[in-house]
């Protein structure tokens, strides 16, 4: 467990300039479309050379967060359109829209290594994690066990926000921007660790859901859910594809 949040400001003055154009864009200050300073603008303003301000935007760009012209100069990137059967959900704003009261227990945090079991052969390419079990309750009743990876090396905010009294996954989507997900649902019986957690018999049907989102080219997060199949459901409502 985390007794004290580490201290998770850039180490680096390109990482600083990448930190800070993204909180600009992130809080809204800087909407799609607007014109970034130019690099030399921003060469002053940090004292830095050329380089190490190309190494920021270049950073940027990959994530998805701005787009790079020659002629037109760097711009905040609009997001992209991808269909998808399901938005991703704020657990706690669907249980309290139930009208229900909404709980949340940490049960382990801990930053894992790029090796990390849980996260099979493709762990070793995706850096350092914190990993984070909870679980989320209506009304007093555990109907959700989440395991969750949220991957430092897209994320460094993340080292210091308290999830011990505030859910991942709502935090998530007030802080980082997003540009795709992908999602797997299926029917599973419950095993021992949740039966115990979820206070269900072993082998009572459950809901998995795994979900894993992107920004740009970076994975941001890895989440695998799994929802007491007699007190949850999830619904979606979507439209046609754009063309």
């Amino acid at each position: 467990m985390h007794d004290h949040a580490p201290d998770d400001r850039p180490t680096t003055l390109h990482a600083r300039i990448r930190a800070e154009v993204e909180a600009r864009i992130l809080s809204g200050d800087w909407k799609p479309g607007f014109r970034l300073p130019t690099e030399t603008v921003l060469m002053a303003q940090y004292g830095c050379s050329r380089m190490t301000v190309n190494k920021a935007m270049a950073s940027l760009a990959a994530s998805g967060l701005v787009m790079r012209n020659r002629r037109a100069g760097t711009t905040v990137a609009r997001p992209r359109m991808h269909s998808a059967i399901l938005n991703i959900p704020d657990i706690r704003a669907e249980i309290e829209a139930r009208g229900e009261t909404y709980g949340y227990r940490s049960l382990m945090d801990e930053v894992r290594p790029p090796c990390c079991v849980h996260l099979g052969a493709e762990g070793h390419h995706l850096g350092q994690s914190r990993f984070i079990r909870s679980l989320h309750l209506a009304d007093d009743l555990p109907v959700l066990l989440e395991d969750r990876h949220i991957f430092l090396d897209a994320v460094t905010e993340a080292m210091a926000a308290d999830f011990r009294s505030e859910p991942p996954g709502p935090w998530l989507l007030g802080h980082v921007v997003w540009t795709e997900a992908e999602h797997r649902i299926a029917a599973v019986p419950a095993d021992a660790m949740t039966a115990r957690a979820l206070e269900v018999s072993l082998g009572a049907p459950c809901l998995l859901v795994e979900r894993r989102t992107w920004r740009g080219e970076e994975t941001i997060t890895i989440a695998r859910q799994m929802f007491r199949g007699d007190a949850f459901d999830l619904t979606a409502r979507f439209g046609p594809q754009a063309g």
